[in-house]
């Protein structure tokens, strides 16, 4: 079950608890063979941004790029391409039919390129029809859900079936904040019912649920949660969670047939974003952080 984080330093609270520290990484981050290629590191997709909200596209493209992906294509509507070609010229555009946000059903045959898939930063809450019919078509594809993604997840009367449906043949990464978290599983009245409430929804939906915040709380299937120790108050910034999503996306689609265990993968790049988030104070202040400088600092957290 640890697979890479077989050198993990890791204080166990209880039977289910873990802290977390200190992870090693796979060969895909820090072991490149010379003779590799784009290819050998993934092709995600990122469906993100709206009119207005193009921002949380760039950064969360951004630090997809800066955490070892091959290749990334992200998908919005027409008058966010030329924003993003212009900010992301690394990145390739899939257009939306829309002029303003999210409507295209895409079909097995497009996702078939792409090795991991994730939507929701800055994608507008329009489009639930579409988020729907993704779920339908993502066989085998590790699917992460995230901001407005999950906000048009959480008004879905289906939504756990939608779910289960996915996680029968490929991961299912959800990572709410807490008011998302309140609206897709309800409001609890102390931190320790919260947490049995993630567990037990990670359990019954088969689903990794990364309930964002201090001490970031991953939890997997079998209902174990891994509390993050990296990361600090000044992460409390507008786009700090589109960073998150980028990253994990990074890591599962160069986690090519799933090598690596998906939960663990995402407790890596959990503590990869929080370390960053370290790096970025270590000379400026923590209100002074933005969402930017924690994609900057990614270099220094996969150098180290």
């Amino acid at each position: 079950m640890l697979s890479f984080f077989i050198s993990i330093t890791m204080k166990q609270i209880d039977a289910n608890t873990f802290l977390v520290d200190n992870p090693i990484w796979p060969d895909f981050l820090n072991n490149r063979p010379e003779d590799s290629t784009k290819s050998n590191y993934g092709h995600a997709l990122l469906i993100a941004g709206s009119y207005g909200k193009m921002g949380a596209a760039i950064l969360a493209a951004k630090a997809c790029l800066r955490s070892g992906v091959g290749l990334i294509t992200v998908h919005v509507p027409q008058r966010g391409v030329d924003i993003m070609q212009t900010a992301v010229p690394e990145a390739m555009v899939s257009i939306d039919e829309n002029d303003t946000h999210w409507t295209h059903a895409f079909t097995e045959d497009e996702l078939r390129k792409y090795d991991a898939i994730a939507l929701g930063p800055g994608l507008g809450t329009q489009s639930t029809d579409a988020l729907v019919s993704i779920f339908h078509v993502t066989d085998k594809k590790p699917l992460i859900v995230d901001a407005d993604g999950l906000n048009m997840l959480a008004r879905y009367p289906n939504k756990e079936n939608l779910m289960i449906q996915h996680t029968q043949s490929a991961p299912l990464i959800l990572t709410p904040h807490a008011k998302e978290f309140e609206r897709l599983f309800g409001t609890f009245p102390t931190l320790e019912a919260r947490d049995e409430a993630q567990r037990e929804k990670s359990r019954q939906l088969n689903t990794i649920i990364v309930h964002k915040g201090h001490e970031t709380r991953t939890s997997s299937p079998n209902g174990s949660i891994y509390l993050n120790t990296t990361g600090n108050a000044g992460m409390a910034t507008a786009g700090s969670g589109d960073v998150l999503t980028g990253i994990i996306l990074a890591i599962l689609s160069q986690n090519k047939e799933y090598q690596h265990d998906a939960t663990l993968c995402t407790t890596l790049s959990v503590w990869i974003h929080g370390k960053s988030g370290d790096y970025s104070i270590k000379n400026q202040s923590k209100c002074s952080l933005i969402a930017s400088d924690i994609v900057k600092n990614l270099q220094y957290v996969t150098n180290s």
